[in-house]
């Protein structure tokens, strides 16, 4: 817990473990602490995204803008070819496949109501910005 010591706290506060909540290390809070560890809670299809090179990653979202949902459908099969995913260790390979086929046929089913097109070219930018995160280095908790 915090002390308080010469009218500054000292220590460190923990928060939103499981809260789904998204803030900095380091960042301050309304008590006076300091956020130690925070991770941003995402759903399977989110989760199944997969960390390719970065030039594959931005092909992916150059085609996800003209076609939505082909970037997607060709990101399931580098699942295949060996890039990893933050949902390869709790239900495997095939799934997190099939996981990627289901959100490109989502895409493109709903993009007839512009829908599947929006979500299609964000798809795209998480996997640039998943792809760059890998290619610096930084944890994989983007």
């Amino acid at each position: 817990m915090a002390q308080k010591e010469g009218g500054t706290e000292h220590g460190r506060v923990r928060t939103g473990d499981n809260l789904g909540a998204k803030a900095m290390t380091g960042a301050p809070t309304a008590g006076g602490g300091v956020v130690v560890e925070v991770r941003e809670k995402k759903g399977p299809l989110r989760a199944a995204i997969p960390t390719m090179p970065f030039p594959l990653a931005v092909i992916c979202l150059f085609l996800n803008t003209f076609i939505p949902g082909l970037g997607t459908f060709i990101s399931a099969f580098t699942v295949l070819c060996g890039a990893r995913s933050e949902l390869i260790s709790e239900r495997g390979v095939c799934c997190v496949f099939w996981l990627n086929v289901a959100a490109a046929l989502i895409q493109i089913l709903t993009a007839v109501i512009m829908v599947g097109w929006i979500m299609s070219i964000f798809w795209g930018m998480d996997m640039v910005i998943l792809a760059s995160c890998r290619d610096q280095g930084v944890p994989q908790d983007v």
